[in-house]
């Protein structure tokens, strides 16, 4: 049975690619902040397949080594999944009023701390018959000038840059980023706090474009939503 790593998975995006997952039966290691939601989300998932609920902050490095040892009794790796981001302060500042501690900690969660856990990882991914695979979670905000948006952006432009790299090295592995554009998730809801939403897309309906990714496995590299969506719709 594989198994699949899934860092942010108690709500968003990281939920409903788990449920996607889960539906395939396979095994599940989920990482969040929030414990309470992290056990719901487990307890939702647990009739389909196999959870094992593992709540801290991908960005210290006691729990991305207690992530890499559960992943490790399981016997495997197949699938790193790299969803947990925050945003930045919100309302969010233009870069000449950044609080640079707080892009620090953009920083800390948003690259370092997939960079890390694919290290610890490799190991187990590399390991195995067939390939293994990385996606790391981007935005358009990494390719697209937004004010307000420099230092979420700069993170993710950074990490599109870092999973460029680890492919290039790594040819032995798939390493993808995958933007999913616009989404009716807590962390676009920081991004026009007092605005409404939902009209953006659920995460349930992207969730159907990675999976594609995953199934298809091009060459690695950057890819978006638009590149996968309409075979899922149509």
């Amino acid at each position: 049975m594989p198994v699949a790593l899934i860092t942010g998975a108690s709500r968003g995006l990281g939920l409903a690619l788990a449920h996607a997952l889960a539906a395939r039966s396979w095994t599940l290691v989920l990482d969040a902040r929030g414990a309470a939601d992290l056990a719901r989300a487990a307890d939702e998932l647990r009739g389909d397949t196999d959870v094992i609920a593992v709540a801290g902050d991908v960005s210290d490095p006691a729990h991305r080594r207690e992530l890499r040892d559960v992943v490790r009794e399981s016997g495997r790796l197949d699938l790193l999944v790299n969803n947990a981001s925050v945003l930045g302060p919100s309302p969010m500042p233009p870069l000449a009023g950044y609080p640079l501690a707080e892009l620090a900690r953009a920083y800390d969660v948003n690259v370092f701390a997939p960079l890390a856990l694919a290290q610890l990882t490799l190991p187990l991914l590399l390991g195995r018959p067939d390939r293994g695979a990385v996606v790391n979670i981007s935005s358009d905000a990494a390719v697209n000038a937004y004010p307000g948006w420099g230092g979420y952006g700069s993170t993710k432009a950074a990490l599109d840059h870092v999973t460029a790299t680890l492919a290039a090295e790594q040819p032995g592995l798939d390493v993808y980023a995958f933007d999913p554009g616009d989404m009716n998730t807590d962390l676009h809801r920081q991004a026009f706090p007092g605005e409404d939403v939902s009209d953006r897309p659920a995460a349930e309906t992207v969730a159907p474009a990675l999976l594609r990714l995953l199934d298809e496995r091009p060459a690695s590299g950057r890819y978006t939503i638009a590149e996968f969506a309409a075979a899922v719709t149509s």
